[in-house]
């Protein structure tokens, strides 16, 4: 199996030549955690920036973080001389400042995903690096995308009626971290709020009868989305019909994720399905998702979308109707689809076919 991050740096060498760069500076959290094969560059969770800048030019790899980062950096991720040459500035001294004295300043042609002085942003091309996954990433999303169903299930299985929306959101990232995975992404709605938000935050609602959990899940830098519905008692025929709507939308997306296909044709796909389930317009009211990987979406399909589907390249598709939603992660593989968050075994499914593929989609918990 070929070596993962010298493959990367193999990326990286052609990008700066094709760029005419000198030297290359990753500062997002996303192409951190990529560049370095999943190590954690994440000191808030809320922030779309690495607690270091990674130097990339044809002699060397820097690692520049500031002395509180540097020891965990070294000790816990294993960035070490010689592999990484380390540059530590003391916390009270400008990291970008810092980066640009070690590049542009020294007359560097240099590139950048975040904002150094000097530098030439090019955050969009950069991300194209991440798109194609290798093995050894395919595997550590397999590993995430089960744990994350195995969370959002559990905590399916586990509510109840009275719990509030808030103590919903404990569950599932409690459940999250216990299994060392980030909980990027906390949504909850609870009956009527199901139908009046499409991305709805946790609040102090009661649960009544319908539950919406939503969890994207981050680990080793890559990030899951899931959804899934429970309802106490009978579900009532009008949400059934949306669920199985839904899920003949989300057949289109995934199955017709192929390969070389421009984003825009499936994006089309779906909404031709939409229509033809009577439910034309609902595509307007919420993105319907796209590629991602290290970001929850490296980008949203459109009809605008000047993408095309890669091989080896993760998407999260996530249509919704007013009262309900399909989601989950899946992989564009050689031998077809696979969905790296498949519902277990025990979740109801609804079984969808579409231009003469079949793929399972989860359907409404009923408790």
């Amino acid at each position: 199996m070929v070596d993962e991050l010298e493959a990367k740096h193999e990326r990286i060498a052609e990008f700066l030549e094709d760029h005419s760069l000198d030297a290359l500076v990753l500062g997002r959290l996303a192409n951190f955690a990529w560049a370095t094969g999943g190590r954690d560059g994440f000191i808030m969770i809320a922030t779309e920036h690495a607690g270091a800048h990674l130097i990339y030019t044809p002699a060397e790899k820097a690692l520049v973080a500031d002395r509180i980062e540097m020891p965990r950096f070294q000790n816990e991720e294993g960035l070490v001389p010689p592999a990484w040459t380390p540059v530590a500035p003391y916390w009270h001294v400008d990291r970008p400042q810092v980066v640009h004295w070690n590049t542009v300043a020294q007359g560097k042609r240099t590139g950048t995903d975040t904002d150094i002085p000097g530098a030439q942003k090019l955050a969009s091309d950069i991300a194209r690096l991440r798109f194609q996954l290798m093995p050894q990433e395919i595997e550590r999303y397999r590993a995430l995308g089960q744990a994350a169903a195995q969370v959002l299930e559990l905590a399916a299985h586990e509510i109840a009626p009275g719990m509030t929306e808030h103590a919903i959101a404990s569950l599932i990232a409690g459940k999250a971290i216990a299994q060392g995975i980030q909980a990027a992404l906390t949504l909850v709605a609870t009956d009527e709020r199901i139908f009046r938000y499409r991305h709805p935050i946790p609040t102090a609602k009661q649960l009544d009868k319908y539950a919406m959990l939503v969890l994207c899940a981050r680990q080793h830098g890559l990030i899951c989305s899931v959804s899934r519905l429970v309802h106490f008692g009978d579900i009532p025929a009008e949400i059934q019909a949306k669920s199985a709507a839904c899920a003949q939308v989300d057949a289109a997306f995934i199955l017709g994720s192929v390969p070389g296909r421009p984003a825009s044709d499936v994006f089309a796909d779906a909404v031709n399905e939409y229509s033809k389930a009577g439910y034309a317009d609902e595509w307007r009211f919420h993105h319907q998702g796209g590629a991602c990987g290290y970001e929850s979406r490296d980008y949203k399909a459109s009809p605008a979308s000047q993408e095309v589907i890669q091989l080896n390249q993760a998407f999260a598709w996530n249509p919704s109707i007013a009262g309900v939603k399909s989601e989950d992660t899946t992989l564009v593989t050689a031998e077809g689809i696979e969905v790296l968050s498949a519902a277990s075994t025990d979740w109801p499914m609804h079984s969808v076919e579409w231009q003469g593929k079949t793929i399972a989609r989860p359907a409404i918990l009923q408790r």
